[in-house]
């Protein structure tokens, strides 16, 4: 039933949700939902008040919260379309196929000249059919790794490749200097050498734990980047302004590697080269898309198989599974893309001991998928995420869980934040993001974290922040959903 408000009251809701349309307008879309959200609180029944303010936590990410608000649209208004619409993005971007397939069809149903419902639907059926398929297939065979079936001595390089060769399956400096060189005149390396360097990097995570334990020489430092995203040529530009990995200078990528941005394999390739050229030198965390969701959704299954193949974007899948969940450096920074846990007694042995490469996927519950997924807030304990998966988490959770495990603080990635870091929880909680201009759109400065020892502190932490650099303008691998997202 209709809250009755006022022709007055009505009125004034409506002006400031066009203040709201305005602040989403120039990408300030926090304050926009604050907007939308008084809009509501004086004039409840108005459908795209609700479906607008979904939108905004779209643009944020926050997709839990944009389902709430598509809930709301359409029960203030059953045949109001596009809060279907945005309840099924937010759907489909958890990958609740099935789901966001029953949205789109009300969409289809109610507008049905809106072609942009109408290749959201038939996309979400598609993948329903072929996911049924591969569980059916699942179901009655043992399936084997695609990356045992690999013969990479058998892949002929052509006499015209004129790239830097892998000799003997050994990666050398000259190598990952020639490679980054191709990517940045957007060539690619022989598909022989790509094949090499995953299934070398899956073979060497295959045999680490989930967490990973990273010393910093006396003479040396350890720089901390997260989110990159597909942004290759900031990802470059983070080398240019701090210097290459190196065995005096290690890096820690905390996860988070590809998708979105259209450069994903160029970054992920880069980042697995230069671990087996220098394995002290450089530490990969696996983030939330270095899943197989994920990865239909935002681009870089898409990105794979049309650079190089289906059997390709396979064997990285299954070397996704292989890389850790967290670092542990010097015994003091645990290092995890999300953050912490729903439970209190999680001890960093749990961790390390957690059978990621059985599970492969980490699903949307439970600990492994908590550290891919989770989020701090201001307030004290816990509170279910915006994002529709994982938890945030308080304060006082992470003091409990830096004391119990005598740590000083965490680090963690998975927010884009505007000035590229930002330091909570008493200083006990640092989130890092390196990706600048957040897919082109969000203005943010980028940052990274360089560690080095002191005698005195122990551990001196330096940030640095850069802005986007210009890159080829390319057409997104997701943009089929890009008027979702």
């Amino acid at each position: 039933m209709a809250t009755p408000v006022s022709d007055d009251v009505a009125t004034k809701a409506n002006a400031i949700k066009e203040e709201a349309n305005v602040l989403f307008a120039n990408k300030k879309y926090e304050e926009a939902i604050g907007k939308y959200t008084e809009a509501i609180e004086l004039n409840p029944n108005v459908a795209a008040y609700y479906a607008n303010r979904a939108f905004a936590h779209t643009k944020l990410e926050a997709y839990g919260a944009a389902i709430l608000d598509g809930d709301k649209a359409v029960e203030v208004d059953p045949k109001y379309a596009k809060g279907y619409y945005r309840r099924g993005v937010g759907k489909y971007a958890l990958a609740r196929y099935k789901e966001a397939a029953k949205d789109f069809r009300v969409v289809v149903k109610i507008a049905p000249n809106d072609k942009d419902a109408k290749l959201k639907l038939d996309h979400c059926e598609k993948t329903v059919t072929r996911m049924a398929f591969e569980k059916a297939i699942a179901s009655n065979e043992v399936i084997k790794k695609v990356s045992d079936s690999i013969d990479t001595q058998s892949i002929i390089v052509e006499d015209s490749y004129d790239g830097v060769r892998i000799d003997d399956g050994k990666i050398t400096k000259e190598f990952v200097d020639d490679m980054i060189e191709r990517f940045v005149g957007q060539k690619k390396i022989h598909r022989r050498y790509a094949y090499e360097i995953i299934l070398q990097v899956r073979k060497y995570f295959l045999e680490q734990p989930s967490l990973v334990d990273v010393e910093i020489a006396d003479d040396s430092k350890l720089t901390i980047c997260g989110d990159v995203h597909g942004q290759f040529y900031d990802f470059v530009n983070i080398f240019k302004l701090n210097g290459r990995p190196s065995e005096k200078h290690t890096y820690l990528f905390n996860g988070d590697f590809v998708d979105r941005g259209t450069f994903s394999l160029e970054i992920i390739l880069t980042l697995f080269a230069y671990k087996l050229l220098y394995p002290t030198g450089m530490y990969l965390t696996r983030g939330n898309h270095e899943t197989d969701d994920m990865n239909k959704v935002y681009g870089f299954e898409d990105e794979v198989k049309a650079k190089f193949s289906e059997t390709m974007f396979k064997i990285f899948s299954e070397t996704f599974a292989t890389l850790p969940l967290a670092h542990l450096v010097q015994k003091k920074i645990f290092v995890v893309h999300g953050g912490l846990s729903s439970r209190d007694d999680v001890t960093l042995e749990e961790i390390r001991n957690i059978d990621r490469i059985g599970k492969g996927q980490p699903g949307q519950g439970g600990l492994m998928s908590e550290l891919l997924w989770a989020d701090p807030q201001p307030q004290p304990g816990r509170s279910p995420s915006v994002r529709g998966v994982g938890q945030r988490f308080g304060p006082d959770v992470t003091e409990n869980f830096c004391k119990m495990n005598d740590l000083d603080m965490i680090i963690r990635s998975h927010e884009v934040k505007q000035e590229g870091y930002h330091v909570e929880h008493n200083g006990r909680c640092v989130t890092i993001f390196s990706a600048p201009n957040y897919c082109d759109t969000v203005g943010n400065k980028g940052a990274y974290i360089n560690v080095t020892p002191d005698k005195q502190t122990k551990l001196k932490l330096d940030y640095v922040q850069f802005d986007a650099v210009e890159h080829p303008k390319t057409q997104s691998y997701s943009n089929r959903f890009q008027g979702g997202f």
